[in-house]
């Protein structure tokens, strides 16, 4: 219990999501909204509290003093707080309006990627190659993906703090996003709405990437999954087709008509398990097959009560999938 806490605590430390650090335009427009605000209700708050400040010092009752006399208003002061916020409003409301056509989308193109969220994981596909893999989107830098967002069950929301937009992901009701990434590299996303009791293991990341990376990366993913050549791996096939893991996950040529659970074609070139949970690794791996509840209680990857045998032969061949 006490190995499981340490590396909880690990993770959510890993997974820490930057907000003020946009690395896109559709994120530093809503950033530069953000702090234009910030600073707006900070010069409010300063006002108020030092007219409360002088207020209170020098117009409180004194031993002795009279009643002050009735203050029937001041004209040029209700103008001023009158047009004040009037004009206030008026320049959030064109920044604001300018932020959402910088960071939203049209509805009417074919998109670059689908999104799925499921309880509690991402389903991530490529139209135009088939490909599928599950809370990994890889993108190219410095060019705009129209992602649509879907839901296979209930409402989710779809955050990537330093690249775009907080999105919800309504079932029955597909919205759109742009994905775009100034740099290379790796950020962080998850879900930003309350959707059970593992919403806050459903992670996922973004790889920014250059276009012969993604495209090296895309025609890889568009092989079926590796042959196993050891007899341990070739256990671990067998015990996947013959168990009930062959309803809920696909495998290239293996199972493709799952999809309760993420694909795991090239599962072992993932770098984490269990939308986040845990590090993609070998002892990880045997941890999360033998007993996937003491990990992540409440997800739908029942406990099958696996022998030490079985869940080696299993980590074997998923480790294959390449």
């Amino acid at each position: 219990m006490r190995r499981l806490f340490l590396r909880t605590v690990v993770a959510h430390r890993r997974c820490v999501i930057p907000i003020f650090d946009p690395a896109s335009p559709q994120a530093a427009a809503i950033s530069d909204l953000f702090v234009v605000v910030l600073v707006i209700c900070g010069v409010i708050l300063a006002i108020v509290v030092g007219i409360v400040g002088i207020s209170l010092v020098r117009f409180r009752q004194r031993t002795g003093s009279e009643e002050p006399p009735p203050y029937f208003g001041n004209r040029k002061l209700e103008i001023i707080w009158t047009v004040g916020p009037i004009l206030i409003v008026i320049c959030l409301l064109v920044l604001t309006a300018r932020g959402m056509h910088q960071s939203d989308p049209p509805v009417n193109q074919e998109p670059d990627l689908i999104v799925i969220a499921h309880q509690w994981w991402w389903e991530v596909r490529y139209p135009q190659t088939g490909v599928v893999t599950a809370n990994e989107i890889h993108i190219t830098v410095g060019r705009k993906w129209l992602v649509r967002l879907e839901s296979g069950d209930v409402i989710h929301n779809f955050w990537v703090p330093q690249l775009a937009r907080k999105m919800d992901v309504v079932p029955g009701y597909p919205n759109h996003i742009w994905l775009e990434a100034s740099a290379p590299g790796k950020y962080a996303g998850t879900c930003g709405e309350y959707c059970g009791v593992d919403h806050s293991w459903m992670r996922f990341s973004v790889i920014a990437e250059s276009p012969p990376e993604l495209a090296a990366w895309l025609l890889d993913r568009e092989n079926p999954a590796n042959v196993p050549t050891s007899d341990s791996a070739q256990r671990g096939l067998a015990i996947f087709q013959s168990m009930t893991c062959i309803n809920c996950h696909s495998i290239r040529d293996v199972s493709v008509t799952a999809n309760a659970a993420p694909d795991l074609t090239h599962f072992a070139d993932r770098e984490t398990l269990g939308a986040g949970v845990l590090s993609n690794t070998q002892a990880n791996l045997l941890l999360w097959l033998k007993n996937p509840q003491a990990i992540k209680p409440g997800c739908f990857m029942p406990n099958l009560k696996l022998t030490d045998a079985q869940a080696g032969a299993l980590v074997s061949y998923l480790r294959t999938l390449k």
